[in-house]
């Protein structure tokens, strides 16, 4: 969750949430104060959005945003939540990072991993594609060859548009054949 925090570089939201996560269910808690153990009911967690402020989004309720679902929910659901974001909103994000931590606990020796492949027009060059090199850089790109570019793309965006700009990431999960069973 600290990876994904906001406020961890000058590209991403300034809020400030501490990404603290309250375990409500489905758990036990050791006798040492840290050790859990699953009761085999529904694990429930919550994370509390602190620092929320949908009077910065007051602008983009009258334009979708490029690269954004915003525009895709709009269609989809047939409602538009331009506060944030909703359903797709990086905030969001959270809930899936701390059940992934639980996944991780469940399915041993599973590892996934993620990577931005493009942005805006500057794409990757796979012939140089570096694991090592997505947490050496704010951009979490797989590569130093174009991350340079990467800076000035948002920071045109931002100034032009007070947006940002559409990005691709790549997901990639190995270790474990489908259909795990303990």
């Amino acid at each position: 969750l600290d990876k994904r925090k906001p406020g961890q570089s000058k590209y991403t939201t300034q809020r400030r949430e501490p990404d603290q996560v309250r375990v409500l269910s489905g758990v036990l808690l050791g006798d040492d104060g840290v050790t859990m153990t699953t009761t085999g009911t529904p694990i429930s967690m919550m994370i509390e959005n602190t620092d929320q402020r949908s009077k910065d989004y007051g602008e983009i309720a009258r334009q979708y945003r490029p690269g954004h679902a915003d525009y895709t929910y709009d269609v989809k659901y047939g409602i538009r939540d331009y506060r944030g974001g909703g359903r797709s909103s990086a905030r969001e994000t959270a809930a899936r990072v701390a059940a992934g931590a639980i996944a991780r606990k469940i399915v041993p020796g599973l590892e996934v991993k993620g990577a931005l492949v493009a942005m805006g027009v500057h794409g990757i060059d796979r012939r140089r594609w570096n694991w090592a090199e997505v947490d050496n850089n704010p951009f979490f790109f797989a590569g130093m060859q174009v991350r340079w570019r990467f800076s000035p793309t948002i920071s045109t965006a931002f100034a032009r548009t007070g947006s940002s700009v559409g990005a691709v990431i790549e997901i990639v999960a190995e270790g474990r054949a489908g259909g795990h069973r303990r």
